[in-house]
């Protein structure tokens, strides 16, 4: 028995800004060893046209003829692997391909083009991956039910073989990073991520979420407007797309670039992510430098003191627009399991320093461009929101009162994270 061969290129279709149809920008070839990218001429000769060519991302990707190598240092582009899939929708795909041995299996075991061409079109950002440089196929199912998503989300979990027709339900989502299991759908002329309770979850993660979320958004943060459903007997959570806009004759998309690649890391060099850094980007390569890190330093906080800790570079994004960049809203803002008190952020503070405490914030206010008694401003209203708010957003979350007691005083507002001094 022959094998399938192995994809050695892949054409990468981008939308331009408003569009609501994707073009050839270029080719990702690979020899099994070295991989390199290169814009096609019809994409370069649009530059002077009304509907004018962007880089896929400036710095990595500038809009030149020629092969254009990966970084030194990174294995693949930073710019490109922002719409691969992460950890979920490699599980998805290694179930689609693998079967049952998916629940086993390493996701290395599969190359980086396998996943840019197995995943689902509706990706985030505005790229997708195409084998053919003429013809654009969406790789989508139709719009399928929760439950549906739901039972095919875990049985991937399992590591049991989907059907036929779970493969198709569940094949939308595998394109969308994060490790959890969820789905994209649409509803109501809105399109969503859907989250979904997991089988090892020991407490609501996804109302966990959603109170987070919420609270977010009543403290002034810029945050993805989210709202809850059930399924099968089951919570999910629904956190509507920003990348996203309706159009008359169909979608357009917009370009988002994660932090990670701002940074300029890939996923083995992450512990070297900072906050400090990011805002440093900011301030020299942002369209809105003040506002934007005040917006940032204020979900760092935030992130502090919901006991989000899962706060790492790819769950940072930026608009990209050909020339400038702008934060997105906030998007996974998800607090974690704690055992104790202590706790560290995903990305370093100040410094080396990553504890998850409000004093660790203060010491790196000025690289926000903040002051001292403008920080803790900031610390002393999202507190006082919380407190507040706190009953009536679990009310609307109907978070029962053992979830209540949980959280409280643990995930939110721990009393390690709060201290100033």
């Amino acid at each position: 028995m022959t094998s399938k061969r192995k994809d050695t290129e892949a054409f990468v279709w981008i939308w331009l800004p408003e569009e609501t149809r994707p073009i050839v920008a270029g080719k990702i070839v690979s020899d099994g060893k070295d991989i390199e990218f290169n814009y096609g001429k019809s994409y370069l000769e649009r530059r002077n046209d009304k509907r004018a060519a962007i880089s896929i991302y400036e710095p990595e990707l500038p809009l030149q003829p020629g092969l254009l190598p990966v970084k030194k240092g990174l294995n693949f582009y930073g710019c490109l692997r922002d719409a691969a899939p992460d950890a979920w929708g490699r599980r998805v795909i290694i179930n689609r391909k693998l079967g049952q041995k998916g629940a086993s299996t390493d996701t290395a075991m599969l190359d980086e083009l396998t996943y840019l061409l197995e995943s689902g079109s509706d990706r985030i950002g505005a790229l997708d991956f195409q084998r053919s440089a003429t013809e654009y196929v969406s790789r989508s199912a139709s719009n399928v039910s929760l439950e549906e998503l739901l039972q095919s989300a875990e049985r991937v979990e399992k590591g049991i073989a989907l059907t036929p027709e779970l493969d198709q339900a569940l094949f939308r989502g595998s394109s969308i990073g994060g490790a959890r299991p969820k789905a994209l759908i649409e509803d109501q002329g809105c399109k969503y991520v859907a989250k979904f309770s997991s089988t090892t979850d020991l407490y609501s993660v996804v109302k966990a979420e959603f109170i987070a979320m919420r609270l977010a958004s009543l403290a002034g943060l810029s945050v993805a407007p989210v709202k809850m459903a059930r399924a099968a007997n089951k919570d999910v959570l629904l956190i509507q797309r920003f990348d996203r806009l309706k159009k008359e004759n169909g979608w357009s998309r917009k370009c988002m670039i994660s932090a990670l690649t701002l940074f300029g890391l890939d996923d083995m060099m992450a512990r070297y992510a900072s906050y400090e850094e990011f805002a440093g980007i900011i301030r020299h390569r942002f369209s809105e430098p003040k506002k934007s890190t005040k917006e940032l330093f204020s979900r760092l906080v935030f992130n502090i003191l919901c006991g989000n800790t899962d706060d790492h570079a790819r769950n940072h994004a930026a608009f990209w627009d050909g020339k400038t960049l702008s934060l997105t809203p906030a998007y996974d803002i998800c607090p974690q399991g704690r055992a104790g008190n202590e706790a560290s952020q995903a990305m370093l503070i100040s410094g080396d320093n990553n504890l998850s405490r409000l004093k660790t914030c203060l010491s790196a206010a000025h690289s926000f461009l903040l002051a001292e008694n403008e920080a803790r401003d900031i610390f002393e209203h999202q507190i006082s929101v919380i407190e507040d708010n706190w009953t009536s957003v679990c009310d609307e979350a109907e978070l029962n009162e053992v979830d209540r007691n949980l959280l409280w005083g643990r995930q939110f507002l721990n009393p390690f994270s709060l201290e100033q001094e």
